[in-house]
Formats: C-alpha cells, structure tokens, sequence
C-alpha cells in the first residue's frame, strides 16, 4: 500500500506528512514535499506521530459507566447517552452549564467544527483545547 498522505495532530500548524504503512500496520511519518505548511520538515512529534496509532493504552471504542464500571458500549448507544445527557443539562440549567473539550488530534478544520457545535448547538462558549504551539 503507498504512503498515506495525512495532516499531523500534534499542534496547530497542520503540517503535511506521510504515513508509512506495511502489512496492516502504520510503522513511520516522513514529510511532504510539496506541503505549504512544513515544506519537506517535520518537528520531533511528527516524527513521531505514528506511535500513538497503535499504543495499548488507546481507546478503540466508547466505554460509558455503568454500575460504577466504565464498560465498552456502540458508538449507537454511546452517542444516544451522550446526546440525552446534554439535553438534560441545557434544559435544566442552560448552554453555560456546558463545556466542550476539542482535541490537538483534530485538525483546525475539526476543531472549527467542535467550537460550531458548542456554540450553535450547545449554546455555550465554554470550549477549549489542547493545541498548544
């Protein structure tokens, strides 16, 4: 399979790399080129992004507490939880009651769309992240 193209997560700039594949697995980052961002350079974290991809400790599916454990659940059922809950908490207490947590493992674009949603659909300004330069 050839290299993946991708954006790297780790920050802010959105810098272009490539993602090294080899039998199912993601082993390696290089640069691109031809990318207006990093323009053939990558900093020691996109260097190393891939080791995040296949770490134990990842999650790989929703887990939601029930009877006091978290337990592994659908993203159907997590998604109709977390949906619910939000209602509750906005009817009840209003937007400003709620807070969002956007991720550096977004890119800007996604991120843009985590601050639309909390603010459109949410009602809150309350949102913040993890994209530090």
């Amino acid at each position: 399979m050839p290299d993946i193209l991708t954006t790297c997560v780790y920050c802010g700039c959105g810098c272009g790399l490539y993602l090294r594949e080899e039998e199912g697995r993601i082993i390696g980052a290089s640069p691109s080129r031809n990318h207006p961002v990093s323009q053939g350079n990558l900093c020691v974290k996109g260097w190393n992004i891939h080791q995040f991809i296949h770490h134990p400790d990842r999650l790989r599916q929703p887990l939601l507490r029930k009877d006091g454990e978290l337990r592994p659940v659908s993203w159907e059922e997590a998604i109709a939880v977390t949906a619910r809950r939000f209602s509750e908490i906005k009817e009840r207490a209003g937007g400003e009651a709620l807070g969002f947590m956007a991720s550096a493992k977004c890119t800007n674009e996604e991120n843009y769309l985590a601050q639309k949603f909390s603010r459109a659909v949410l009602a809150t300004n309350n949102i913040d992240h993890c994209a530090r330069l």
